[in-house]
C-alpha cells in the first residue's frame, strides 16, 4: 500500500484555489502524463496516467468518482483501475481540503493506493521518488493556474485587460470537462468538452 500525505501552499485566495482543485479538468492539466476521458451518466469519469518508475513507463487507466463538499471546501476521490497490460490493478482513495492561510491558502491531501499484481513490488519500491516528483510538478502548476484569471469566458464577467493574451491558456483548461489527481489525468479532454459529453 502507498500512503500519500501532502500539504501544498498556494498564494491565492481559497475561493480561487477551490475553483481549480474542484475541477477535474483543471487538476488533470496540472499532472504531467495525465488525460481526462469519457464522463459517465453516474457522474464518474475515465482517466489515464502514464508514470515512469526508473526505466519502466506504466500506463494506468481508471474509473474515477469525485464527491465535493462546496461549503466545506473539501472533496473525496475514489478510483479503481489497472495498467495497460492488465497485470496490475489498483484502488485509490484520497481526501482533500482547501484552508485559508494568511492571504493565501493551503491544500491538504491524504490518500492511499492499494496495488495487486505483477508490478506491485516495482511500483511500491519507486513510489517515494515518483510521488515526490509528481507533487513538486503538480504544486508548481497549481500555483501558476490559481494565479491566472478565474473564468475568462464566464458570462457577465469583466473582460479586464482586453489586450492581454493570457486568458487564452486558461480557456483551454476550463473547456476540458471533469477529473483530479492525483496521483492522477489532457488532449482528449478538449474533445470531450468541446464536442459535448457522450
Amino acid at each position: 500500500m502507498i500512503s500519500i500525505t501532502e500539504t501544498i501552499a498556494v498564494p491565492s485566495p481559497r475561493t480561487r484555489v477551490w475553483e481549480v482543485v474542484s475541477s477535474p479538468a483543471d487538476v488533470v492539466s496540472c499532472i504531467a502524463g495525465a488525460e481526462l476521458g469519457e464522463e459517465h451518466e453516474d457522474g464518474s469519469f475515465d482517466g489515464t496516467l502514464v508514470v515512469k518508475f526508473g526505466a519502466v513507463r506504466v500506463r494506468f487507466g481508471a474509473r474515477v468518482h469525485l464527491e465535493l463538499d462546496e461549503d466545506g471546501y473539501a472533496g473525496r476521490l475514489t478510483a479503481r483501475g489497472k495498467d495497460g497490460q492488465a497485470a496490475t490493478r489498483f484502488t485509490a482513495e484520497a481526501a482533500f481540503r482547501v484552508v485559508e492561510d494568511g492571504t493565501g491558502s493551503k491544500v491538504a491531501m491524504d490518500g492511499e493506493i492499494t496495488l495487486t499484481g505483477k508490478l506491485t513490488s516495482l511500483i511500491e519500491a519507486g513510489a517515494g521518488v515518483v510521488v515526490s516528483r509528481m507533487t513538486k510538478d503538480f504544486s508548481a502548476r497549481l500555483v501558476e493556474l490559481c494565479a491566472g484569471p478565474a473564468e475568462p469566458a464566464a458570462p457577465g464577467a469583466e473582460t479586464a485587460p482586453a489586450a492581454r493574451p493570457e486568458p487564452a491558456a486558461p480557456a483551454t483548461l476550463v473547456a476540458r470537462i471533469r477529473a483530479w489527481w492525483a496521483a492522477l489525468w489532457s488532449r482528449r479532454s478538449e474533445r470531450t468538452s468541446q464536442g459535448g459529453t457522450a
